[in-house]
């Protein structure tokens, strides 16, 4: 038996005999940083156990934002600010590599897995300089060519660091990197049913994104371009639908270049950009993880602002009549 309540101004089916803390647990969020009112009473934390929520109950879930608009987006139960994710390949070293991702403020960076070095203990590790405590670290599976293997790779992630937030890819050919299909859904409804939230790489192809939804993904990553050519968006009009269609959210994976490529990818409504080679690679990675995150919210609130209609001639800004 279900019961309907108001929550934050909207209408939500709950189980019957739902408490306020099990309301808090199911959206999961932190338990010391919200206040909750029911039916315009303050609900004292130490009673939420023991209320249970009734048809029709008005509940309202509140926390502290900073001053202005609160812009954040939400992957798998988890509320992020920043829309950049940065990788943590090609840099020349891990401190770089912290600076850059200190200058795009990115809340998420992927992480490869790969064997422990047992040759050499003193090497440096990415913890060291990059805090999983502070950062949030997704594990991917690059260099996956079959289901069988990405799976694998992420069970062991999840062993070594309790990782249930991943990004898949499952890659077709060394050449273009481009994703095998067939290959990713396989491994999606396999991760899933393992418990994994699984944010997905995949072609910029409608049919499949929506394909990769209805497996279970919690968001659907196209690509702008092969990995690491810094081609920027090729296909815009897909990327479009795809936002256009989907339930979950879309971050543009692979492909951008520069700065300009990024905004565009949130112009089109991306919830997100992923990166790595764009600012890996530049000239001064510092700098351009700085242009990154510029762009991203420039993007960002050129798209909320709407821009104007594209027409065939010219429209003067200034009216013609009453020329002298």
């Amino acid at each position: 038996m279900e019961i309907a309540i108001m929550l934050n101004g909207e209408r939500r089916m709950l189980a019957a005999g739902t408490t306020i803390s099990g309301l808090v647990e199911s959206l999961a969020l932190p338990v010391g940083r919200v206040a909750v009112e029911r039916n315009r009473e303050i609900a004292v934390k130490s009673s939420w156990a023991d209320v249970v929520l009734a048809e029709g109950d008005v509940v309202e879930i509140v926390h502290f934002v900073g001053g202005g608009s609160d812009d954040s987006w939400t992957v798998a139960g988890r509320t992020f600010r920043s829309r950049l994710i940065v990788g943590t390949g090609k840099y020349k070293d891990y401190a770089l590599n912290a600076a850059a991702v200190d200058a795009s403020g990115a809340e998420i960076v992927t992480v490869a897995v790969r064997r422990v070095n047992l040759t050499d203990r003193s090497q440096p590790m990415l913890t060291d300089f990059i805090d999983p405590k502070k950062i949030v670290y997704l594990p991917n599976t690059a260099g996956c060519f079959t289901a069988e293997d990405a799976v694998r790779t992420l069970r062991l992630a999840r062993e070594a660091g309790g990782w249930n937030l991943v990004k898949l890819e499952v890659l077709a050919d060394q050449k273009t990197l481009y994703p095998d299909v067939v290959e990713t859904i396989r491994a999606t409804e396999t991760l899933v049913k393992d418990g994994f939230d699984v944010m997905v790489y995949t072609t910029d192809d409608p049919v499949v994104a929506k394909r990769l939804e209805e497996a279970g993904a919690c968001a659907i990553m196209p690509l702008g371009a092969p990995i690491g050519s810094g081609l920027g968006i090729q296909n815009r009009i897909t990327i479009r639908l795809i936002v256009e269609q989907a339930g979950v959210p879309v971050l543009v994976d692979a492909g951008v270049g520069t700065a300009s490529d990024a905004a565009i990818a949130m112009e089109l409504g991306c919830d997100g950009v992923l990166m790595n080679t764009a600012i890996a690679e530049a000239k001064d990675p510092v700098r351009m993880a700085r242009a990154m995150k510029a762009a991203v919210e420039a993007g960002r609130d050129a798209y909320l602002a709407g821009r104007m209609p594209i027409r065939k001639y010219a429209d003067p800004s200034s009216p013609l009549a009453g020329l002298i």
